[in-house]
């Protein structure tokens, strides 16, 4: 199958209540946190605003018993964020389930790889 062709793909939203989830945006940026040190800056590697950042983490922080991340103020050189014991345990998890959930299906996804087709190009 020629490198253009769309593949299929699990995307997997684990619903925590009835509008509360968490999904693979919420994990990336959970991951993204944890690699940068900086909510701003996993925003922006991201390709989202601090603000769209910080409302994402604020949902996800008020849905489990205690905050996934912590952040500290301070400006250039100071403050950042970091992922708390609870944020690392829910972004293991969720990876667990969302790998456990492509395995489960990994016979159907070949499957249904084989009847997609690259549509024609329009001029």
């Amino acid at each position: 199958m020629d490198q253009k062709t769309p593949q299929p793909r699990l995307r997997f939203r684990l619903l925590l209540g009835r509008t509360a989830m968490i999904g693979p945006g919420k994990a990336d940026l959970l991951e993204a946190i944890a690699a940068t040190g900086s909510i701003s800056a996993a925003g922006r590697s991201m390709g989202m605003s601090y603000k769209k950042a910080w409302y994402l983490l604020d949902a996800m922080n008020s849905h489990f018993a205690s905050p996934l991340v912590e952040a500290s103020r301070g400006g250039s050189g100071h403050g950042g964020a970091h992922l708390t014991p609870m944020g690392r345990d829910v972004l293991a998890r969720y990876r667990a389930i969302e790998a456990k959930a492509a395995a489960a299906v990994a016979a159907e996804m070949d499957a249904f790889n084989a009847l997609i087709v690259e549509p024609p190009h329009s001029s």
